[in-house]
């Protein structure tokens, strides 16, 4: 059976490439669902909509969770609503990028 902890530990080695800190503690995802025939849905969001990575970043998300074994299928969904701000990163993210003031 998938848990959201290896799901998690996969979204943790993921980098938004302008950002030296992984999408999660970004605060990239906003939710993960995981449906009892293992099929993960994920809902996230980037920087900005006109992000450089807007294309490629959701990409690397399907890949990588699509890889861990046990999940039969992932359904992204990228949102803009709420927009992402600083105040969603966690707190290793903020002292990571000089924030922690």
């Amino acid at each position: 059976m998938v848990t959201k902890e290896q799901i998690i530990e996969v979204l943790s080695t993921i980098y938004d490439p302008e950002i030296p800190v992984n999408i999660w503690e970004l605060g990239f995802i906003y939710d993960i669902q995981i449906q009892p025939d293992d099929i993960v849905n994920i809902l996230m969001t980037l920087t900005a909509p006109n992000c450089p990575v807007a294309e490629s970043l959701p990409i690397e998300v399907k890949t990588k969770v699509s890889a861990i074994e046990g999940v039969k299928g992932v359904s992204l969904r990228l949102t803009f609503e709420p927009p992402w701000d600083f105040e969603m990163m966690s707190e290793a993210a903020k002292v990571e990028l000089g924030l922690d003031f």
